[in-house]
């Protein structure tokens, strides 16, 4: 997200003698991904960020696959996942590729560890519940719809407002964008983009943490979680400035795109890389043409899987589905609208449904935790007889 933002106290230059009032220096911490090509920001610590006094035994939580190849379309009944107390335990990874995990969460308590994926960057959307995520950054209230994005190294607790939360959650291998089609050649949103930079709530709060004792980091890094103990808190930031952040960015604040005759999925996309894309499907007007099909025409599937998440409202183009359930149409094969949707949407003005789309361009193996969750038989949800 090529957005600048600046809190707290930094020097006038990069790299220079920066002292606290107390006369020690300022440790710089320079934080981003891909090398020194990459976003990046600089942050300003009160004590070096590296003083680790112990370190426990990883423990793995690589997901059990139980699908290596497979070719059905599926639907999985996602909350059906069970709440747990533990942030960690609390994901359950549904299906993976070499460049992406996707997975549900429900957990139950706010972290009294920090947490540090190392691996991937992370987009959450917030299902159910509400609360606060707090890093070095500074701080992000989210809510009911809100698509959280923490890159990758983020150090972060989450504080939840109540036990009933429920996340849909990626972790890309690589960075996650906003779509390159929709930015300027200086990183500007334009004015046809479905959202723009008033819509990106930033961190705020900035709290420096100056506290000494023993700070409980659990690191994912190559599928084990590896405990360190620091001895200074991580939060420990006076000031910091730059482009690698943690941001949200709320699925109500999508503006659809729409048309006379039906649009394809791309006019939905909120979020982009080489490996996937993800979109935002919005309450919106039907097309207008007097002979429009507003049900999404049959396509195949042929380049990417197509992975649907339910969040709310009446999904115009399938039967019997609930909030949280998730449809896989593989790669390889067509789908289209299920029986009897495409003459229901005939006339229609508007929809309010609200779901995300991810499509990974490399098919997904389907892990145990996901079988766990299978609506059995959906593959035959086609024929006439089943609606």
């Amino acid at each position: 997200m090529p957005l600048y933002h600046q809190l707290g106290v930094i020097p006038d230059k990069r790299h220079v003698v920066f002292r606290q009032p107390n006369g020690n220096l300022y440790q710089e911490e320079l934080v981003g991904t891909q090398g020194f090509s990459g976003m990046s920001s600089l942050a300003y610590h009160l004590h070096p960020p590296t003083k680790v006094k112990q370190k426990d035994k990883p423990y793995s939580v690589i997901p059990k696959v139980a699908i290596e190849n497979g070719l059905d379309a599926m639907s999985f009944i996602g909350f059906n996942v069970q709440p747990e107390d533990d942030f960690i335990k609390s994901r359950k990874t549904l299906f993976v590729n070499s460049a992406m995990h996707i997975g549900l969460a429900a957990p139950k308590k706010s972290t009294p560890y920090f947490y540090k994926n190392a691996d991937a960057d992370e987009m959450i959307f917030v299902h159910v519940g509400s609360g606060t995520l707090t890093t070095m950054f500074g701080s992000l209230q989210f809510k009911y719809g809100d698509y959280i994005i923490i890159p990758r190294g983020t150090v972060y607790k989450v504080q939840f407002d109540t036990e009933d939360n429920r996340w849909l959650y990626v972790e890309s291998f690589s960075p996650i964008f906003t779509p390159k089609r929709y930015r300027n050649e200086f990183g500007q949103l334009m004015e046809h983009s479905p959202f723009c930079e008033r819509d990106i709530k930033r961190p705020q709060n900035l709290e420096t943490y100056d506290e000494k004792g023993e700070f409980d980091i659990f690191i994912k890094k190559k599928g084990f979680i590896f405990p360190y103990v620091y001895t200074n808190h991580p939060f420990d930031v006076a000031g910091w400035d730059g482009y690698h952040y943690p941001y949200i960015f709320s699925i109500f604040n999508f503006e659809p795109l729409t048309g006379r005759i039906h649009m394809p999925p791309p006019i939905h996309q909120t979020f982009e890389n080489t490996n996937f894309v993800i979109c935002s499907f919005v309450p919106r007007l039907y097309d207008y043409h007097p002979l429009a099909i507003p049900a999404p025409y049959h396509h195949s599937n042929i380049d990417s899987d197509e992975l649907l998440y339910y969040v709310d409202g009446d999904f115009m183009s399938r039967n019997n589905i609930q909030k949280g359930q998730i449809t896989l149409h593989p790669g390889g094969i067509p789908h289209g609208p299920h029986p009897g949707a495409i003459e229901r949407s005939i006339g229609k003005k508007e929809t309010q449904e609200l779901a995300v789309m991810i499509d990974p361009f490399q098919s997904v193996m389907i892990t145990q935790e996901a079988i766990d969750i299978e609506v059995k038989g959906y593959y035959k949800s086609w024929l006439d007889d089943q609606h």
